[in-house]
């Protein structure tokens, strides 16, 4: 139904943005990808895909037409629903991603939060061949978030972020202090996503 949204980022989180296009304010759940790309900045054109259900609409966005392709297949797979193909672009880049398909890495995958074995084989069965159509490495430079500045900024981002992941507060605490202690200057996204390897 809508191809992408552009307009102005009224806000932006680690796991959702509100960008303001044509005077309306359209909240869009996001990874921690899309968040790395358009973190600092005023506009963003995100790539969106609109799910509907009898209780609900929701709206997701991607920073790459790769990422909304990878979670389209992701969410074709029976038992794999938004939120989790979001936590499995938040954990892995598309890139990790496309690899740990096309090699059939089921333990890999299965780190994922919520995301049992059974279910990472089923994705990898139903997925690993259209890797290859998929092209081999996303075209989108990378880019470097911005640094907060002060390490209890970007911890409080991070924790505030597994939060509304769903994870619990201690066990959050515990690993991200163990992440900023490794590295003290990491990104609120590279703290997230190594946190997500870890809980």
């Amino acid at each position: 139904m809508y191809e992408y949204i552009r307009g102005h980022i009224a806000e932006a989180t680690p796991t959702y943005a509100v960008v303001e296009a044509g005077g309306v304010g359209y909240f869009i759940n996001i990874s921690l990808k899309t968040y790395a790309d358009i973190e600092g900045a005023t506009e963003a054109l995100l790539y969106v895909h609109f799910i509907v259900r009898e209780d609900q609409q929701t709206l997701f966005g991607f920073s790459t037409k790769l990422e909304r392709e990878l979670f389209r297949q992701l969410i074709s797979v029976s038992g794999v629903g938004g939120n989790t193909a979001r936590m499995i672009l938040s954990t892995y880049s598309s890139h990790e991603l496309q690899n740990i398909i096309a090699t059939e890495n089921a333990v890999l995958l299965k780190n994922v939060k919520g995301l049992g074995l059974k279910t990472a084989q089923k994705i990898i069965v139903e997925l690993s061949g259209k890797m290859l159509e998929l092209g081999a490495s996303d075209m989108m430079t990378p880019q470097v978030s911005a640094q907060a500045g002060a390490n209890n900024q970007t911890y409080d981002e991070a924790m505030a972020a597994l939060s509304m992941l769903g994870f619990q507060k201690s066990a959050s605490d515990k690993v991200l202090k163990a992440v900023f202690k490794e590295t003290p200057d990491i990104s609120v996204e590279e703290a997230i996503r190594t946190a997500l390897k870890r809980l």
